[in-house]
């Protein structure tokens, strides 16, 4: 089961798990760019170790520092021929064709390579599909690509099947596409995971999985959901079932997940050394999870926080919403515990209620959430007191 990636960047197709470099380890939790390195290396190490090489990053990840520190931790302490490297154009933040040609020096230089083995359109909706059209988006890259500066081309997309169809009908020079595919979205009808798996695998590309485990909100479910899966296989963690259903879809190349912990490493790996599909009756329970969890999750975020970038609030969005879930699981009403960390991020934050429904968070976000309603939400929750702490 054990390979490395070639000179040429071409990862074994039999190796179907990848280090999502979305969520890596912080010495503060409230500094996106804190970069535990120690921590880092040894989980880049461990993966490596363990016969995995691939690594996927983006400009954007962790305030624009996510490319530098994969160059700390794996570049610089590997021999190129050891891993394969993935990273992503943003689409939001460019403005000009000068602007294009920047960028992908910058990202070259921020991550210390010569060439990305794969390279993908960030983010693709409808919004960044007439962008990338006004530019010539696809041609850059593909340009890029001639020269020898990016092996494989691909989109990251977050949309509807039909744009998807569109996209891949109008430029069959593709060479792959990344997809959200996760059990608790297969059905979902605003993600779409199945409907747009059909149509990758209509047009014969190969998928990259991205958030299997769905942010994390699949490795820590209900706990009549864990016991089902414990009952089964008592061995098996509960994000090894997300994971395990992303790969056994078929033309998946590839599943990421974002890691933080050494722990979440070893596990996963663990699980993915020896891939098997998952058998019927796995994906009974499956389906039995699926109405556990749908029963019991208030709002469907990733902590993407692609959503942030632009609030003229300074909302904690992902965050608000990750308590707002916890509150409403809390089996005895009590939501004490969630209301202190509330007020302790509104220390640094503007609280849910300063929202001012411009919507700009709206338009970043990829699992199309209607985040000012839900604001509401949140606020009505937590906007309690009187006396609530003002802003720094």
């Amino acid at each position: 089961m054990k390979s490395t990636a070639t000179k040429r960047g071409v990862v074994s197709m039999d190796q179907k798990f990848g280090f999502g470099c979305m969520r890596l380890p912080l010495l503060d939790k409230n500094d996106q760019t804190s970069f535990d390195y120690k921590t880092f290396n040894q989980m880049v190490d461990t993966f490596l170790e363990k016969g995995f090489t691939y690594f996927d990053t983006a400009y954007t990840y962790h305030g624009f520092r996510a490319e530098e520190a994969v160059r700390e931790a794996l570049v610089k302490r590997h021999r190129r021929d050891e891993y394969t490297l993935a990273s992503k154009f943003p689409m939001r933040d460019f403005q000009s064709a000068a602007d294009m040609e920047r960028i992908f020096t910058e990202q070259l230089t921020n991550c210390g390579v010569e060439y990305f083995d794969y390279y993908l359109l960030h983010n693709v909706g409808v919004n960044a599909y007439k962008k990338a059209c006004q530019f010539d988006t696809f041609g850059f890259v593909q340009g890029k690509k001639r020269e020898g500066r990016i092996r494989h081309v691909g989109i990251s997309f977050h949309d509807t099947p039909e744009l998807l169809d569109e996209i891949l009908t109008a430029h069959p020079e593709l060479d792959f596409v990344q997809l959200q595919i996760n059990y608790i979205d297969w059905e979902n009808p605003g993600i779409q995971s199945r409907r747009c798996h059909e149509v990758a695998r209509k047009h014969g590309k190969p998928i990259v999985v991205m958030e299997p485990c769905k942010g994390g909100n699949l490795a820590l479910v209900p706990e009549r959901a864990d016991r089902l899966m414990k009952e089964y296989n008592p061995t098996a963690s509960v994000p090894s079932w997300a994971i395990r259903f992303a790969a056994s879809q078929e033309g998946v190349m590839m599943v990421l997940s974002g890691m933080s912990t050494l722990a979440q490493v070893l596990d996963n790996t663990s699980s993915m050394a020896d891939f098997e599909p998952l058998n019927p009756e796995e994906y009974e329970i499956i389906g039995q999870v699926v109405d556990i969890i749908n029963e019991t999750t208030a709002i469907p975020c990733t902590n993407c926080r692609y959503c942030e970038g632009d609030c003229p609030q300074t909302i904690a969005i992902p965050d608000y919403f990750a308590l707002y879930n916890s509150s409403k699981r809390a089996v005895t009403g009590n939501i004490s515990s969630q209301f202190v960390y509330y007020i302790n991020l509104t220390a640094l934050h503007g609280r849910a209620g300063d929202c001012i429904e411009c919507r700009q968070c709206e338009s970043a976000c990829p699992q199309h959430l209607k985040i000012t309603e839900l604001l509401r939400d949140v606020s009505a929750a937590f906007d309690v007191t009187p006396a609530f702490p003002t802003r720094k």
